[in-house]
C-alpha cells in the first residue's frame, strides 16, 4: 500500500498523491491511504464510506467549515507521475485535483486547534457519472457528515475565489414530420425543416444576466447536437436538436426544466440531464471572512461543480484551489507552486488567526 507523509511541505505531499494512481473506479489505493494517514491523527474522528474519507474536528467551535476535493482523476494520457520544471508541477491530477487535496491533507495534519471546526472530505469518482459520485452518496447516507456553516471545494480556480456555480440542464427538442420518397416530397412533411423554427428561437434568445451577492453570471441556451434523416432518398420524419441550457443559482431545477419548455412550447421536450447551481453564500460570516483573507476579487462560477452538492444541504459553498482549470485532462496538466503554497498559507491563516 502506497503510504503518504503528512509531515511534508505541502508541494511534496501533492507530488506523493499525484504518484499514486487513482482513475475514477480505481481509487482503493489512494482511499487507503489517505485514510490510514488521517486515522493516525489523534484529533479527528474519521468515517470510511466506500472509497471515500471523511475527517471531523470536535474542538466546539461556533462556526464548521467543510474542505472538500475529490481523489479520482480521468485517464492516463501519457502523464503520469509528478514532474517538477522550474516552478510548475507536471502530471495527471497536478491541476484536478491533487494540490487542492494536499493542501486539505496538509490542513488535516497540522491544525490540531483552530478557529473553526473542520470537516476534511477526500471522496471518489468525482469525473464520471454522478450516480458514482462519491460527494453525491455521502448527502444521501450520510448528510449529518456534511453538515456546516460554510464548505469550500478545492477545485482549480487560480487560486482565487469563484462563488457558487451554475445549474445545467440538456434536454432533446423533437421536430416531427411524415415520411415519403424525396423524389415526392410533397407527399410527406420534412422534419428538418420543421426544426427550424426550434433554432429561430435559439437566435431569438436574450441571455439573463441575474446579479448575486454581488456577482454577475451569464446564462446561455445553446444547440449542442442535432440529428434527423433517414436515407438519402427519404424525407425525414423526425429531427433532434439537443440543448445545453446554463442557468444562474437563483432558479431551481423545477424553475430551470419549466422555462425551457416555455422556451420551446409546442415541441416534444425530453430532459436528459439536470443538476441544480448553488448559491454562492457570500452573506454569510465565515464566506466574507475567507473571501477577506483571500483578498482579491471574487468571480461567479459559470460551470457546474460538486458545490451545488452541498447547496442541497443548505451549506453554501465556494470554489477554491490551485491551479488553471483551462489545463484540468490535458496532456500537460500541470500546477504552479505557488498556487499550491498560496492555497495552503491562506486557509491556514484564516482558519488561525
Amino acid at each position: 500500500m502506497a503510504d503518504l507523509d503528512l509531515t511534508l511541505d505541502v508541494v511534496s505531499l501533492t507530488a506523493q498523491l499525484v504518484d499514486i494512481p487513482s482513475v475514477s473506479h480505481e481509487e482503493a489505493e489512494i482511499a487507503d491511504a489517505v485514510e490510514a494517514a488521517l486515522r493516525a491523527l489523534g484529533h479527528l474522528e474519521v468515517t470510511r464510506r466506500g472509497h471515500t474519507v471523511v475527517a471531523r474536528t470536535h474542538f466546539g467551535r461556533d462556526e464548521r467549515v467543510v474542505l472538500a476535493g475529490h481523489l479520482d482523476t480521468v485517464p492516463v494520457n501519457d502523464n503520469f507521475g509528478a514532474r517538477i520544471e522550474g516552478d510548475v508541477m507536471h502530471g495527471l491530477g497536478t491541476c484536478d485535483m491533487k494540490g487542492g487535496d494536499a493542501v486539505i491533507l496538509k490542513l488535516a495534519h497540522d491544525l490540531v486547534d483552530a478557529n473553526r471546526d473542520l470537516t476534511y472530505v477526500l471522496y471518489e469518482a468525482e469525473e464520471v457519472a454522478s450516480v458514482h459520485n462519491g460527494l453525491r452518496k455521502l448527502t444521501e447516507s450520510d448528510p449529518e457528515l456534511l453538515a456546516a456553516d460554510f464548505a469550500i471545494l478545492m477545485e482549480p480556480s487560480n487560486a482565487g475565489v469563484e462563488a457558487g456555480c451554475q445549474g445545467t440542464l440538456r434536454c432533446e427538442v423533437r421536430a416531427f414530420g411524415e415520411r415519403s420518397h424525396s423524389a415526392r416530397a410533397w407527399r410527406g412533411v420534412n422534419a428538418i425543416h420543421g426544426a427550424g423554427e426550434i433554432l429561430d428561437r435559439l437566435r431569438a434568445y436574450e441571455p439573463r444576466k441575474p446579479v448575486i451577492d454581488g456577482l454577475e453570471y451569464h446564462e446561455g441556451l445553446n444547440a449542442v447536437f442535432i440529428s434527423g434523416g433517414i436515407a438519402g432518398n427519404v424525407i425525414p420524419d423526425e429531427c433532434v436538436v439537443t440543448i445545453n441550457y446554463r442557468f444562474a443559482p437563483d432558479l431551481s431545477a423545477e424553475q430551470a426544466e419549466a422555462y425551457v419548455r416555455g422556451v420551446f412550447a409546442g415541441f416534444d421536450v425530453t430532459i436528459t440531464d439536470l443538476a441544480p447551481g448553488a448559491m454562492p453564500g457570500l452573506d454569510r460570516p465565515a464566506a466574507q471572512a475567507f473571501v477577506e483573507a483571500v483578498g482579491r476579487p471574487v468571480a461567479p462560477k459559470f460551470g457546474w461543480t460538486d458545490v451545488a452538492q452541498f447547496t442541497k444541504l443548505g451549506v453554501p459553498a465556494v470554489n477554491y484551489g490551485p491551479g488553471d482549470p483551462m489545463f484540468a485532462h490535458k496532456q500537460d496538466e500541470h500546477v504552479p507552486l505557488a498556487d499550491v503554497v498560496a492555497c495552503e498559507q491562506t486557509l491556514r491563516r484564516w482558519l488561525t488567526v
